[in-house]
């Protein structure tokens, strides 16, 4: 288990034991000694909080025992826990789906992605269903800065609109580069005839392999 993983597990406990108490706090009793070295860790980090001396003196009446130890969630690791269980979650898709293919975006292209999904409400051409969330999901290869997402034929397309929305209110570098690697653009006039989104494929064929 990777380090972030044992920190939303240790979160997850003290949030399950504060609430099913009542008062919030989870007592010595109820961790193990080296979950409670985990809680010391996140304490450093404003994620948890232990009790000082006047909450162990209140906590030792309640228990009708003396309580040396007991923490409880911040309002900084009650957001990071929420954060954890709602973040989407990657789809379970690999290069090899012969529906899908392996797209590799640069920073300014992923961010004009963001601006499209996140106007999906507002526009009459909206994203192809599932591109949102692979939008959100998507995973960054740092070694060569590219965002890396699988789509199908229909998320490419949509997501050359996308760019092709970009281009037309400013920037036409990232729709270029996409049409140049994956061979698909945007095509208004073609749009006009057979129904958003249509594309066309541009002169070069669909790069394979990594960007440079």
């Amino acid at each position: 288990m990777r380090g972030w993983e044992r920190a939303l597990s240790v979160l997850e406990a003290l949030g399950e034991r504060g609430q099913a108490a009542g008062h919030g706090w989870t007592l010595d009793t109820e961790l193990l000694p080296a979950h409670q070295q985990q809680v010391n860790a996140l304490e450093c980090q404003g994620l948890v909080e232990l009790a000082g001396r006047e909450d162990r003196a209140e906590l030792s009446a309640l228990e009708g025992r003396p309580v040396r130890w007991a923490a409880r969630l911040t309002p900084y690791g009650h957001d990071t826990l929420a954060y954890a269980q709602s973040r989407p979650r990657p789809e379970p898709t690999s290069p090899a789906d012969p529906d899908r293919q392996l797209v590799e975006l640069i920073p300014s292209q992923m961010a004009a992605l963001r601006v499209f999904v996140a106007l999906s409400g507002r526009l009459r051409v909206p994203p192809a269903e599932g591109l949102a969330e692979q939008v959100r999901s998507a995973s960054c290869d740092h070694g060569i800065k590219r965002w890396r997402l699988h789509l199908t034929a229909e998320q490419i397309a949509s997501a050359a609109y996308g760019l092709w929305l970009h281009r037309m209110t400013g920037s036409a570098a990232e729709a270029n580069r996409f049409a140049r690697e994956y061979g698909v653009a945007h095509n208004p006039a073609r749009a006009s005839d057979e129904g958003p989104p249509a594309v066309r494929r541009a002169a070069v064929g669909s790069r394979r392999g990594c960007a440079g």
